[in-house]
């Protein structure tokens, strides 16, 4: 990784080991106080300034350790870096926010990021990401998922499994993913309509594209279900779930799916959770129906990853001036979380006074622990040279303010067509 940070690798490099030490930062100037990082805390802004991870050449390396037996499972999703106050940063966008803010609406000015992780292990809070890039303001997170999906399967070994939240259930991530090779198990939202296949054709008129209306919020349009399994999953409890082939979105008719129902029950058999989850599988061979059930559950590993991010690698504390700083420094989290991955079986599990020691180590208390390992491996970044003191700003300089740049918002409607009368 070292090698693919281009120019101001070694101050870049330190400053991925600070990152990993450092378990509270108010500003970015704060890691420079870690002892890993033997420069300046100005050298930290001009590392960000001039550094130049490559992408391609990172998400390769990361491909690489990833073992070629078993199934490789790949998880999408996409999360907001909030920037209310950052007037001078250009293209910022309205993006979505768990928490509601400004009249009482959950969207807040700032920056998506769009990512594509590996989920290496059955249960856990393991997600590591093979791209982590921003969303601009002319493209869309399903437009952004599609181009990140069709990067990664081109080098994968194996044609994986992708894991995809109800916000990609929809027609045009269908068919824009239709091309690529790889399975998707994708949620649904439990409003959508769905249509059956059509019925036989009878040599009159134009054939059908779709059979009858399956809509997921009422049961009477239901067809008879090809399979019905009851499960008792030790941590979810009793399971019903049911399945039905040949199912299809309306702008999609040529891309039948497997749709699969799956419902929390008590044990009289009453529902337990009365919001039920639809999923729906497009691929291959599919796998069983309770293998479907826990495999889907695997893609919430992403959000531990967002929230470790955020939490502990502290990917939203520095208030960067333009949007290539922050996507260089959105570069550096992958390389953490990988390098944390592959330290996590020869650290010695560290634990703060009140936390109690575990087996499985999750990444935080990975990085709890990598003093010792650095200490250790040492580093392959050199040390800091002296080029002596800054002549600083000229005397009478006149000093220009930033420029201030509007929100871009995105058009989510489609335009009108011209009339005879206003053409």
């Amino acid at each position: 990784m070292y090698e693919n940070l281009c120019r101001a690798h070694d101050a870049t490099f330190e400053l991925t080991d600070a990152v990993m030490l450092t378990r509270k930062a108010y500003c970015l100037a704060d890691l420079s106080l870690s002892p890993v990082f033997r420069r300046k805390w100005s050298s930290i802004y001009e590392a960000l300034q001039d550094t130049r991870p490559q992408r391609q050449k990172l998400m390769k390396l990361y491909i690489e350790q990833i073992p070629s037996q078993g199934r490789i499972v790949l998880a999408g999703d996409h999360t907001a870096w909030s920037r209310p106050d950052a007037v001078t940063l250009q293209d910022r966008t309205i993006e979505h926010q768990n928490t509601e803010i400004a009249g009482n609406k959950p969207i807040v000015p700032g920056e998506g990021y769009s990512t594509i992780a590996w989920i290496p292990e059955d249960f856990g809070s393991w997600a590591l990401p093979l791209r982590h890039e921003r969303i601009t303001s002319w493209e869309s997170p399903i437009s952004k998922a599609v181009w990140q999906l069709k990067q990664v399967c081109k080098y994968l070994p194996t044609r994986p499994i992708s894991l995809w939240d109800s916000e990609y259930g929809c027609t045009p991530f269908i068919l824009k993913t239709a091309d690529i090779k790889a399975d998707k198990l994708v949620r649904l939202r439990s409003n959508l309509c769905l249509w059956t296949s059509p019925p036989e054709y009878f040599g009159r008129g134009r054939p059908r594209l779709h059979g009858n209306k399956f809509k997921l919020n009422d049961s009477q349009t239901w067809i008879e279900p090809v399979q019905t399994a009851n499960i008792n999953d030790p941590k979810l409890g009793l399971l019903r779930i049911q399945l039905w082939h040949d199912l299809h979105f309306r702008g999609a008719a040529l891309h039948p799916m497997s749709v699969v129902l799956v419902e929390r029950l008590n044990e009289d058999g009453s529902l337990r959770v009365m919001k039920p989850m639809w999923l729906a599988w497009v691929g291959d061979v599919m796998p069983s129906l309770e293998q479907v059930c826990t495999l889907y559950l695997r893609r919430f590993a992403v959000d531990h990853w967002y929230r470790f991010l955020k939490q502990r690698l502290h990917w939203t504390v520095p208030k960067f001036a333009t949007p290539k700083q922050c996507e260089r420094w959105s570069d550096l989290m992958p390389m953490i979380t990988w390098e944390l991955w592959l330290a996590r079986d020869i650290v010695l599990d560290n634990p703060l006074p009140w936390q109690k020691s575990i087996d499985k180590l999750t990444p935080g208390r990975v990085a709890q622990s990598m003093g010792g390992i650095l200490a250790v491996i040492e580093t392959p970044a050199h040390p800091p040279k002296s080029r002596g003191k800054s002549p600083g700003w000229k005397t009478g300089q006149p000093r220009q303010g930033r420029i201030r740049y509007p929100i871009v918002k995105k058009r989510t409607s489609r335009p009108r067509k011209p009339t005879a009368k206003s053409a």
